[in-house]
């Protein structure tokens, strides 16, 4: 079996965006109130964290989450890397590395951010990454086969993955042919949509759901959502039967 946890499913400023006085980020649903991206799969046992937010605190300690077997990082915006120290309790009671898997250009960001891990004498309270660089080729974790997704954000190439029967996108403004086949038959797509408007370096909910329609999956979750989505109420109405607006802690079983 195969579950899939929304840590996060908001942008870079999250929802409600500080300082901003719109229905939607004065929304008393908790379904419009959105940490930075990320998410958590489970499969046969073997954890993965997808992404490593601001956030990732909170959304560890609200979904229970206390061991990791790998982090596999999309790219190196702030919004999916800055909250990397947050698992050193984790490293702690692992009492080993935590496996990182990214491409080598989004690795030298994290020695750069996070030099105070891979010093050799480090003082006792940092934690401790093991780096693993990937590019096209699929990778295992444990008995888990992981497939990069090549994809741009704006011209920055950077990485979706997909884990068994889930695919796991985001920031994308474009998805080339060629990485469809490895999208075939899966049962959940995760894809990025950032609002009803066109925006210049992410999906929005149009160019989201015209993906949907290339991909064909069983089912569809929407992550990477802005204030300027509308309110979740509204705008999950509106979607296609196997298309859901994603929220924060949306989660998805599938068989393998």
């Amino acid at each position: 079996m195969q579950k899939i946890t929304l840590l996060g499913t908001g942008t870079s400023q999250g929802v409600p965006v500080i300082g901003c006085r719109c229905t939607v980020c004065r929304s008393d649903d908790a379904k419009d109130k959105r940490l930075r991206t990320a998410a958590f799969v489970e499969s046969d046992g073997t954890r993965i964290l997808i992404d490593a937010g601001p956030d990732l605190r909170h959304q560890l300690l609200r979904e229970n989450i206390d061991s990791l077997h790998a982090i596999l990082i999309t790219h190196e915006h702030k919004d999916h890397l800055a909250g990397l120290d947050d698992v050193r309790p984790i490293y702690f009671m692992q009492k080993s590395p935590i496996d990182i898997y990214a491409m080598q250009r989004v690795l030298k960001v994290i020695r750069k951010d996070f030099d105070y891990a891979f010093k050799e004498h480090p003082y006792p309270g940092a934690p401790a990454f093991s780096l693993h660089p990937i590019r096209h080729d699929r990778f295992r974790v444990n008995d888990v086969e992981i497939q990069p997704i090549q994809v741009r954000h704006l011209t920055l190439p950077i990485l979706g993955f997909r884990i068994g029967r889930i695919a796991y996108i985001t920031d994308a403004s474009f998805v080339p042919d060629s990485e469809l086949t490895h999208l075939h038959d899966i049962d959940l797509l995760v894809i990025n949509a950032l609002r009803i408007k066109e925006h210049y370096s992410h999906f929005n909910l149009k160019q989201a759901l015209d993906f949907v329609d290339k991909v064909q999956p069983k089912h569809a979750v929407l992550t990477h959502v802005s204030h300027e989505m509308g309110l979740y109420s509204e705008v999950e109405g509106l979607l296609p039967k196997n298309v859901t607006l994603g929220y924060d802690g949306f989660s998805y079983t599938t068989g393998i």
